[in-house]
């Protein structure tokens, strides 16, 4: 069912910081009660007019990690009778929180929501599975807690190598995923340079030695990197394999946060309306070929809002990997010249709590300066799906 007055405003989200750099001495409620208050100043909402807050995560961390939702949301004013509620779908994580924020809207459960998420992967721990009932005396092995999101859970694969995959059954080259990976980085600089990347960002006090300092722009993107280097790196997960640090996201920390809201609530509160929830799409692929979820998720969205790729005049689709772009672009013959305008997972990172919000600010903020009606937001999700929002822009 297609979403009727569903509206999203004031976009906000930190820098990302790479991994084990500038975020690793933040907790991850922290950052979500930041961008979420951020959201808020941004809208001119009051806290105590929220009454839902969804919060996106993959990565469990801290000891709060199970009540985040309700902890930023308690953390950023929202009432003592206000709902929260965790969500987690892959890296589709960010479009979930938006998605389920406006579920509670649709179903009378909530007028004003705020869908926020985020990771903050240089603080998830090592594990010892074994050790509650096991370890005896002797040695317990640790776990990388990081194994439990970047493996397949039925190949036990790493993601790369399901990308390896796609790049072998259809025949993506090298090559092709580099010069992927070098647009990505360019882009990022032209929207880092002109400002674009500025807008959606709240900066955050970081720790600093015996201080802090303000953090204010993604530390991720190499905008000085040269295609020959990236042609040098080499293979990331198989020998020989295409699939290299270079044309593959990167472990990024982050959060961002995007105000949800119906019609009455816009007039009530006097909330600004920049774009409308549409209808999104979910759709299961085989797992060890996830790179290919996009496809049939936006295929899926499209035929069921009656519209062509024609019709639509912005994608944004997760960089997870360079070969899951070249493969809808090819599969869905998307223009390369109205995809990913403003970098992506590549050169930004991919925090997958946050990374759908992201986009989905982005996609607004472009559509809002172009005048464009539509806008999908797409990505590939571990475990075999893909999953595509579609946004139309409110005229003002």
């Amino acid at each position: 069912m297609a979403f009727s007055n569903i509206f999203l405003s004031a976009g906000v989200r930190t820098p990302f910081g790479d991994y084990g750099k500038s975020l690793k001495g933040i907790p991850l409620n922290a950052i979500g009660t930041h961008v979420v208050k951020a959201c808020f100043a941004k809208a001119g909402v009051d806290a105590g007019d929220v009454d839902h807050l969804v919060f996106g995560n993959v990565g469990a961390v801290d000891h709060d990690s199970a009540f985040i939702s309700r902890k930023v949301a308690l953390q950023s004013g929202m009432t003592i009778e206000s709902a929260a509620l965790n969500v987690t779908r892959a890296c589709g994580t960010g479009s979930q929180a938006i998605v389920s924020a406006a579920l509670q809207i649709l179903t009378k459960h909530s007028s004003v929501a705020v869908a926020a998420g985020g990771e903050n992967f240089s603080r998830v721990p090592y594990v010892s599975p074994g050790t509650r009932w096991g370890a005896v005396r002797g040695e317990a092995a640790l776990v990388d807690g990081l194994d439990y999101v970047y493996r397949c859970p039925f190949t036990r694969e790493l993601m790369g190598e399901t990308a390896e995959n796609v790049s072998q059954l259809y025949g993506y080259r090298r090559e092709e995923m580099d010069d992927w990976a070098f647009m990505s980085q360019q882009r990022a600089k032209s929207a880092e340079a002109s400002g674009f990347l500025a807008q959606q960002i709240a900066p955050i006090e970081v720790p600093d030695g015996k201080g802090s300092r303000l953090f204010t722009a993604d530390e991720f993107p190499r905008p000085n990197v040269l295609r020959q280097r990236l042609s040098e790196l080499k293979s990331a997960f198989r020998e020989g394999g295409p699939v290299t640090a270079g044309n593959s996201s990167g472990v990024t920390d982050g959060g961002a946060a995007i105000l949800v809201f119906d019609e009455d609530a816009a007039q009530r509160h006097g909330l600004r309306p920049q774009a409308r929830l549409v209808d999104y799409a979910v759709e299961g692929v085989p797992p060890h070929l996830m790179g290919v979820g996009p496809v049939p998720a936006m295929a899926t969205l499209l035929k069921r809002n009656g519209l062509g790729v024609a019709d639509i005049d912005y994608f944004e689709i997760n960089e997870a990997f360079a070969v899951v772009n070249l493969h809808a672009e090819k599969e869905l013959q998307i223009p390369r010249d109205k995809t990913n305008l403003y970098g992506g997972g590549i050169s930004i990172g991919h925090p997958p709590g946050a990374t759908g919000i992201r986009m989905t600010m982005t996609a607004i903020q472009h559509l809002e300066m172009t005048g464009g009606r539509y806008a999908v937001v797409s990505m590939c999700l571990g475990s075999g799906m893909g999953m595509a929002t579609l946004i139309e822009r409110v005229n003002d």
